[in-house]
């Protein structure tokens, strides 16, 4: 059996047996599993993270950065941790940026249908966590500040946004 093969069917394993499960902050998105870990979260830590995304969703998926964020806040409030002792930001850039389009400005150019990535955006924004689209990207692809979903931040550059974001004690997530 092939490493990827084998990669697949301990994948396809831990889905048959319910290990991931969605919530507890997120009900939809941000599937995690419980992990014994050797590293426990210490009490009265606060995270401070900001993810990259710079890659758009393949038509119809969501985008895989956004559920990461939501995998992330979910699996860690499982693991104990307070949710207001976490501060999460996105910063989007390249092929992502449509993928923060609203609804009425994702149909303007996806033939009058509906962004699939909408609903994780605005579970992701109710809950606090900041994104942030790098108006570079912005203006090479057309995209205005009226197009994004609703409290959608716009940077100067992706890159403006994660030393500003550093500056605030900001960590950069490496995925």
């Amino acid at each position: 059996m092939t490493l990827v093969a084998l990669s697949f069917a301990v994948s396809a394993q831990a889905a048959d047996t319910g290990t991931f499960v969605k919530g507890p902050v997120f009900a939809e998105f941000g599937p995690h599993a419980s992990v014994e870990s050797d590293m426990p979260i210490p009490p009265g830590t606060e995270f401070k993270v900001a993810f990259d995304s710079s890659i758009g969703a393949e038509d119809g998926a969501l985008n895989k950065t956004f559920d990461r964020v939501a995998r992330f806040i979910n699996m860690n409030v499982a693991a104990g941790m307070p949710r207001d002792a976490i501060h999460v930001a996105v910063v989007v850039h390249g092929t992502a940026g449509p993928d923060l389009l609203s609804n009425p400005g994702w149909s303007k150019t996806h033939g009058g249908t509906a962004n699939p990535n909408q609903p994780l955006i605005r579970a992701l924004l109710d809950q606090g966590v900041r994104i942030i689209l790098c108006g570079q990207s912005a203006a090479r692809m057309g995209i205005e500040k009226g197009d994004l979903e609703p409290g959608v931040e716009l940077a100067l550059s992706a890159m403006t946004a994660h030393a500003l974001l550093a500056n605030e004690g900001y960590s950069e997530n490496p995925f």
